[in-house]
């Protein structure tokens, strides 16, 4: 029996795509060319860049997919892979594109960025390009909408940024003699820029500061979080267009890794983001407070005219020690007066013990007095501390032990008012206890803050770091106090002090009346250095209670009203939005894990105790939520052995969700 065998060649069918090109106009119509289903991309963009008889470098170029809202960056794959038929509109665009770009100082750059890559791969090229280490920490937002007026002017300097690919020619940091990274210097124009974004800003002038937006409630600060780009796509896909504007700001609270050697662009943005937070009230702080940070800014203000920042520290072979080195210069430097402590030794621990005013987890204080306080005494042994009704009664079982490793430690002090107090959120079962301690005397107050922030690391008072800690302390404390100053000074007219402070002291006093205790609080810092300055300056914004939280507007499960979410770098806060009162902490070292349920917008936490918690989000996506927590734990898994070596395919997987990478 014989078989045959029949070969029948089918032909793909051929149907015409439309490709618009940027390059030929908005008013140009689409090119259409003829395809095949089984035609790559790479092949699609060879036809249009034919027919488009265009001469010039189209490897820049890539495909994106209007519909879908999709970039088409695999040249390998067909169009029938990508499903694309013919009435898909396509258009053929540079993937970089020029963006206004508003700096933290208010500087705004127009520079050349990524419109294809994801938003976290774009802030990386931009933070390289600017010389900032740690691009994580950063991310894009949307600034404020502004009303429209007849001439549309941006507040700020722009500057136009052209330089693109000189970076990668220069393998290591190589500085001239004046400290300036190599590749700033190729041309006049970066050599302006990196002296634009290296020192700080002089002081606005008040009707500026008036003219910014300020948030007045926590509601107003929670909206402001809405406006976060999502890292894990793109502009384009996010609505970003040629020439837009955005800013770049910090995101995330945990400064790695700061050296003053090789961040001299990112410490000044830095600070620029703190004095404006501080300026625009984005953070409470007390009166006192604001003078310090007014003298800061007015002493920074003066020697950056004539001084750089530069490393305080002295040459070190190896990073660790450098590290080790800025760590003490954060602290504060100790002295051989400073040795001498009031502690009592045992053969095993130091110990000390005194009366101490201790205020219920469920009473805040609002007034500068200790009404509402009961007087305990307090022993302070290893990281945990240990209350009694009276010293005769501290050789019999306390009334309560805590243990302060793990717990938050934040200053609540008035010098003026002769208030010190503690504040302690210990962690519990269910959440964070909030515990006020309040202190006698400035002197016994440095001891115990700097005890409980060692014990809050789990560091005894026997760590060598206490005495600097305690002096660290003192020196803020000195920063507050009123000091003589002699009649030049008190009559110096060369301070703005309205463009110094926030404008509820612009409001509360005169010039005239700022003026005295602004220099009075220059007298303590009048000797620092720039670098010192700086870090001075973020270091009190640091201590500051409410530092890093990032609020959003949240409904919990089973809930009829609303409330806020405080997201921090350890843990996550409820609030109550009527009151502004602290409900419930969970930290992040007891979450078991976190789901999100992206069909109906809401998150749901686990933590550890069988304790859970659901919420969806009112004011921003539950993106934006998950992306928070998501960063903030990627945050915690930097070291310092990894150098600069960024995991982002673990960020993304932390962060991206239902879209990670």
């Amino acid at each position: 029996m014989t078989s045959y065998g029949i070969c029948i060649q089918t032909r793909m069918a051929v149907w015409d795509l439309s490709v618009s090109v940027e390059e030929l106009g908005p008013e140009a119509p689409p090119l259409k060319i003829s395809v095949t289903s089984d035609l790559h991309i790479g092949g699609v963009i060879l036809k249009v860049v034919e027919k488009s008889q265009i001469k010039k470098d189209w490897s820049d170029h890539a495909l994106w997919w209007e519909q879908k809202q999709q970039w088409l960056l695999k040249p390998s794959w067909t169009l029938d892979k990508c499903g694309i038929h013919a009435d898909a509109r396509l258009c053929l665009t540079p993937q970089h594109k020029p963006l206004r770009l508003v700096m933290p100082s208010g500087i705004i750059l127009r520079m050349r960025v990524c419109f294809s890559s994801p938003v976290f791969r774009t802030v990386m090229g931009i933070c390289k390009l600017l010389n900032i280490r740690r691009p994580e920490e950063l991310s894009l937002l949307w600034p404020v909408e502004e009303k429209k007026k007849k001439k549309d002017k941006d507040v700020g300097e722009e500057v136009k940024y052209k330089f693109q690919t000189n970076t990668h020619k220069y393998k290591t940091q190589f500085k001239l003699a004046n400290g300036m990274p190599a590749f700033f210097a190729d041309t006049p124009e970066t050599e302006a820029v990196y002296k634009m974004l290296a020192v700080s800003q002089p002081a606005p002038a008040p009707e500026t500061i008036a003219k910014l937006y300020r948030t007045t409630n926590i509601m107003e600060k929670a909206h402001i979080n809405s406006r976060w780009l999502d890292s894990s796509r793109s502009l384009l896909q996010q609505g970003v267009k040629e020439n837009y504007k955005l800013l770049l700001r910090l995101k995330y609270y945990t400064f790695h890794d700061i050296i003053p050697q090789a961040d001299v662009v990112r410490l000044t943005q830095l600070y620029e983001q703190a004095r404006w937070a501080i300026l625009l009230e984005e953070i409470e702080c007390t009166e006192e407070e604001m003078m310090v940070f007014a003298a800061l800014q007015y002493h920074i203000g003066k020697v950056s005219l004539t001084e750089q920042i530069v490393a305080s520290c002295p040459a070190m072979e190896d990073l660790d020690s450098a590290l080790q080195c800025l760590e003490v210069k954060m602290e504060g430097e100790s002295s051989a007066d400073d040795i001498v402590l009031i502690i009592l030794a045992t053969t095993v621990n130091l110990t000390f013990m005194t009366n101490i005013f201790v205020v219920s987890p469920f009473f805040r204080p609002k007034r500068l007095t200790l009404k509402g306080y009961k007087q305990y005494w307090f022993t302070f042994k290893d990281t945990t501390i240990s209350y009694y009704k009276s010293k005769e009664e501290s050789s019999k079982e306390p009334i309560q032990q805590i243990n302060l490793k793990g717990c938050e430690v934040a200053p609540d002090v008035s010098v003026a008012g002769q208030k010190f107090c503690i504040r302690l959120l210990i962690p519990g079962p269910e959440g964070m206890n909030e515990v006020y301690l309040c202190c006698e005397h400035e002197q016994q107050y440095s001891r115990w803050m700097a005890a409980c922030r060692l014990a809050s690391k789990g560091k005894t008072l026997a760590d060598s770091s206490f005495s600097s800690e305690v002096q660290s302390i003192q020196s803020f404390l000195a920063m507050q106090k009123t000091t003589p100053t002699n009649n030049t000074a008190q009559t110096d007219e060369s301070i703005n002090t309205h463009s110094l402070v926030s404008p509820r002291y612009q409001k509360k006093y005169k010039p005239k009346q700022l003026t005295p205790r602004i220099l009075e609080a220059y007298q303590n810092v009048a000797q620092l250095s720039l670098t010192d300055a700086i870090q001075k300056f973020l270091q009190i914004w640091q201590a500051l209670p409410d530092f890093g939280l990032s609020y959003i507007v949240v409904r919990f499960k089973g809930c009829r009203k609303d409330e806020v979410l405080g997201i921090a770098n350890n843990r996550l806060i409820r609030i109550d939005l009527s009151v502004g009162d602290v409900v419930k902490t969970w930290r992040y070292n007891t979450m078991r894990q976190w789901n999100v349920n992206w069909d109906i917008k809401q998150v749901a936490i686990e933590f550890d105790g069988n304790v859970n918690i659901a919420f969806s989000c009112v004011t921003a996506d539950c993106k934006i939520v998950h992306e928070y927590i998501g960063g903030y734990i990627f945050m915690s898994t930097r070291s310092r052995e990894q150098s600069d070596t960024l995991n982002e395919e673990l960020f993304h997987k932390l962060t991206g969700g239902h879209e990670a990478l």
